[in-house]
């Protein structure tokens, strides 16, 4: 099975000149995560990003843009691949979801822990998975 027949097609995103507020706001109403400048996604953001690299330092979400906190070590899967290797991917990277892009590197969907247990029929995988990702004292994003 490959990506693209589980992922969750399209995705919401956010510019990187975007104000926290703004984003704060998107994350608020949409599941936002990725960051992208035109269709080239640049990084990730989450409300961790927005709580630990902003707030905690005291920024002010109405002037500090999402580039200043964004996670910028982009991992991704390409959309033909197979689910198991993105699920393997999640778990080492610790990561709750991850871009799916196509062969031209553009944005095409998202995989998340609740794809792999909603729409594959492989209920291990999704649970290997979450246990992996959920690890007590591992980062996760």
């Amino acid at each position: 099975m490959q990506v693209k027949d589980v992922m969750t097609k399209g995705a919401e995103v956010v510019r990187p000149d975007a104000t926290l507020q703004e984003a704060a706001n998107k994350m608020r109403s949409l599941d936002i995560g990725p960051v992208c400048d035109g269709d080239k996604v640049v990084g990730m953001l989450t409300d961790r990003d927005i709580t630990v690299r902003a707030t905690a330092e005291g920024l002010d979400p109405k002037q500090t843009r999402v580039r200043e906190v964004m996670s910028k070590e982009l991992i991704t899967c390409l959309e033909d691949q197979d689910v198991k290797e993105a699920a393997e991917l999640m778990q080492s990277k610790q990561i709750r979801r991850v871009p799916i892009l196509n062969k031209d590197k553009r944005l095409v969907g998202m995989l998340s822990l609740g794809d792999l247990a909603q729409r594959t029929p492989d209920s291990k995988l999704a649970g290997k998975t979450l246990e992996e990702v959920t690890i007590p004292g591992k980062t996760s994003r």
